[in-house]
Formats: structure tokens, C-alpha cells, sequence
């Protein structure tokens, strides 16, 4: 059986859909879904459900599986706070660090495999470069989201070289700027192309952030943009071919404008270009990546060889997959 935490999410749906395609048992974690989410979970119904609510126990050592616990055969724990302008440290202690520690140390307990989310917002500013071998400690994170997900990358690092236990396979995975359908219940997390039908909807254009740097010009920001089904394939490779256990980019190695995504946008609607710049908030200039671009070297090394899929493809992929389900 396969734990997916984050199960009503974004990649978690991706997921389990995908593995429930191919007939795996699923034991689904996620706090209880609002409407929307709810909608990702359609399908699965065959598959057990626990709220995240009541598997991870303030203050307790390990999950609270109850009865699901033996048959879990491995670990993706994609759940987590993922607003990046969030202030609220303590939460994003319990839920992204916490929570965290405690699958961990269950999976060591149990002998269980064990992979997560980690992100790119590790990097920072990106003065640091974008590779998985930089210290989590030579890393500065713009915003307390970043900074959670690299403090749980330093512990799982600390946990490694103390001899501490550790789950019998593991895998960090830095997600770069992911996007894909499934996305609708993210709001301002959202990914570009989810924000355009939202803009074409509401505007009959696009808007973008003008820049807020002299290196960039408007919509020239430039940022690792990487389809859903890309990384969900990485972390399932990693799985299957036992790959070392280790911390791995989750990116394609190329740097796309904002322009270049809006491009393949239209493109893929069979329309010219409408677009707007508009002034970035004040609450995002001082945390904004205006370049990120994943070095894919530890992973390619490691064996994975699948071309990544490139702006064109994975936004016109994006698009028809938003239509196939109805959430356009």
C-alpha cells in the first residue's frame, strides 16, 4: 500500500491518480478537502482516507496510522503548507517540519521507503547556484516557506551522518515552478498557466508582474517552469530503480521567461498574445526569484535520462488535461 500524504493537492493528486491508474492499493491522507479539493479525490473513492488532522498528533513521536500501518509498503509525502507569503512560523513548524520528522522516523521505525517534497525556494535569491549538493546551511531561503523546507532537509542530512536511523530508501525532491491541470484549488499559489485562464476568464488578457529588477525586463523574469508529469515520473524512477538515497532537483535544467509560458499559452488556445504588466506587490519584492534553473546533474548522474518536457508541449499537455477534466 502507498501513503500519499497531500493526497487532495497538487502533486499528490497527480500521484494517486497515476498509481491508481495501475491498479496500487492507496491509503490517501490529506486534511478534510473544501469543495474544491474534494474534486481531486474524484475517482478514488476504492481507496482508504485518513485526515491529516488526525494522523499527525501535536506533540505525539509518530503518526497515527492506526490500523492502515502495517500495510503501508512506502512513504510520498507531499503534504505541506505551501504558501510561500505566510508568516505563520509556528504552523509551518508543526505541519512542514514536524509532520515531517515524525513520517521519517515511522518509516525508519518500520522499514519503510520514504520520499518528500522539498523545494527550490531553498535557493534563495540563487546567488548560491541551484545545486542539490549546496549545504542547506549555505543556503538563505527569501520567505518562511523556503526556510522550513531546507530546515527538514538539514535535519534528514543531520539524521544521515549521525548514524541515526533511517528509512531503508528515502528521497528529497526540490520542486522547481510546477504546473499542470489539478491545480485549481491553489488560488494565488497557483501556477502561470492556471493564473492566465483565470485572467482570460475575468480580463480577456494576461497579466504579468512587471520587473522589479534592472537585470530583467518585464515578463523576462526567467524561472525553471516544469510539468507535473515530469516530476511526478522523477520521484517514481527513484522508487523503482532504487536510486541512492539522496536529495534530487526536480527540474528540467532550462530557464524559461514568463514571456516564453504565455507564449506557448496562446499558442496552444490558437490565439495571438494579450497581455498586461501590472506592478508586483510590495509583499513579494523583497521574497521574489526572478531567475531560478535546476542543475539536473546529481539525478541525471544517478541514471534518469528522460528529456524533460519543454514549455510547448507541457502547457498545450496542460490545457487539454484541464479540458479532459472538466476544469477549465
Amino acid at each position: 500500500m502507498h501513503l500519499v500524504t497531500g493526497a487532495a493537492g497538487f502533486i499528490g493528486a497527480h500521484l494517486a491518480h497515476q498509481l491508481h491508474a495501475e491498479d496500487a492499493p492507496l491509503l490517501l491522507c490529506d486534511f478534510a478537502p473544501d469543495a474544491l479539493k474534494a474534486r481531486q479525490l474524484e475517482g478514488l473513492e476504492a481507496h482508504p482516507f485518513v485526515d491529516a488532522a488526525d494522523v499527525f498528533v501535536a506533540g505525539a513521536s509518530l503518526p497515527a496510522l492506526g490500523p492502515h500501518g502495517p500495510g503501508v509498503r512506502a512513504v510520498w509525502h507531499l503534504g505541506a503548507n505551501s504558501d510561500t507569503t505566510t508568516r505563520d512560523w509556528d504552523h509551518l513548524l508543526h505541519v512542514n517540519i514536524g509532520a515531517s520528522q515524525q513520517l521519517w522516523r515511522w518509516c525508519a521505525q518500520h522499514g519503510v521507503p520514504f520520499y518528500y517534497a522539498s523545494s527550490a525556494a531553498t535557493y534563495g535569491d540563487g546567488t548560491q547556484g541551484f545545486s542539490d549538493r549546496t549545504p542547506a546551511e549555505q543556503l538563505t531561503p527569501l520567505n518562511l516557506y523556503g526556510r522550513s523546507k531546507n530546515d527538514f532537509d538539514a535535519w534528514v542530512r543531520q539524521q544521515v551522518a549521525s548514524g541515526a536511523p533511517q528509512p531503508p530508501h528515502w528521497a528529497g525532491f526540490k520542486f522547481f515552478n510546477v504546473y499542470g491541470a489539478r491545480e485549481g484549488h491553489k488560488g494565488r499559489m497557483a501556477s502561470i498557466i492556471w493564473k492566465a485562464e483565470r485572467d482570460m476568464a475575468a480580463l480577456g488578457r494576461v497579466q504579468l508582474f512587471r520587473s522589479n529588477h534592472p537585470d530583467f525586463t518585464d515578463g523576462g523574469q526567467r524561472r525553471d517552469f516544469v510539468y507535473v508529469g515530469d516530476v511526478v515520473d522523477e520521484m517514481r524512477w527513484v522508487y523503482a530503480h532504487g536510486a541512492p538515497s539522496d536529495i534530487y532537483n526536480a527540474g528540467t535544467g532550462v530557464a524559461s521567461t514568463f514571456l516564453d509560458m504565455i507564449t506557448a499559452y496562446f499558442a496552444a488556445r490558437g490565439e495571438e498574445p494579450a497581455i498586461e504588466f501590472v506592478p508586483m506587490p510590495e509583499s513579494l519584492v523583497n521574497q521574489y526569484q526572478n531567475f531560478t534553473q535546476a542543475d539536473m546533474s546529481t539525478i541525471r548522474a544517478a541514471g534518469w535520462t528522460q528529456p524533460p518536457t519543454l514549455p510547448d508541449e507541457g502547457v498545450a499537455r496542460t490545457l487539454q488535461e484541464m479540458s479532459t477534466l472538466g476544469w477549465r
